[in-house]
């Protein structure tokens, strides 16, 4: 556990750059105490002292505003920025090296049983207000989208955005008009969609136009 914490404080030290100190890290970061909250929380869940796992848990979400179940399965150097309203599910499953920002939920649909919660690879990185749910897997390398809602597998080293998220790149290759993800220059799939509408109804109108000069035509005839 102490180890998994010091890899915590290094992995922060190195991707925030408003982190000074290792000691600024252990003291003032809320993302790392939720943390250590959750793995002594679950220590506790895996030696089957369930009432005391849920006690640290709710304590450390009332210390930080983060909530990560104890039955939750995360690896080392988890950066959480920021972190306020983060929820993360009981079967739910992080790899190495992820960063997740304030406002992620990873969570259930309530449709599912057993694996009920998404899964992230590692260097997965979770946009802020992002929405992960069901058992569906994020692969290694990939980024969500801020606010995203992702219902589906996002395969690895992928960017995904929108609502629902769709993959916007894989690969470094463009799959639709998007960039890759720099949490402000991403594409809106709202808008496209109604782009598409709009040229559609433009199409049809000209249909109706066609339709009516041909029924003029035949009159005069």
């Amino acid at each position: 556990m102490f180890k998994n914490i010091r890899e915590d404080i290094r992995s922060i030290r190195e991707r925030d750059p408003a982190a000074r100190s290792g000691f600024e890290v252990l003291f003032l970061y809320s993302g790392l105490h939720a943390l250590i909250f959750y793995r002594i929380s679950s220590y506790f869940f895996r030696h089957k002292r369930f009432l005391l796992a849920r006690w640290f848990s709710q304590y450390g979400k009332f210390r930080t505003g983060i909530e990560i179940h104890p039955g939750a399965k995360i690896g080392k150097g988890l950066f959480i920025d920021h972190g306020m309203g983060v929820v993360v599910g009981e079967t739910a499953e992080i790899g190495d090296y992820c960063t997740i920002y304030q406002g992620v939920t990873l969570g259930g649909t309530g449709k599912d049983k057993g694996k009920r919660h998404p899964t992230l690879g590692n260097n997965v990185m979770v946009g802020s207000g992002a929405k992960v749910l069901g058992p569906v897997i994020v692969g290694d390398g990939s980024k969500v989208g801020a606010n995203a809602l992702v219902l589906f597998d996002v395969p690895p080293n992928s960017t995904a955005v929108g609502v629902p998220a769709r993959v916007v790149r894989i690969n470094g290759k463009k799959i639709t008009d998007g960039c890759d993800l720099d949490q402000i220059h991403m594409p809106d799939p709202v808008a496209q969609e109604l782009c598409k509408l709009y040229m559609l109804i433009d199409e049809l109108k000209i249909e109706i136009n066609t339709l009516k000069k041909g029924d003029k035509t035949n009159e005069n005839l």
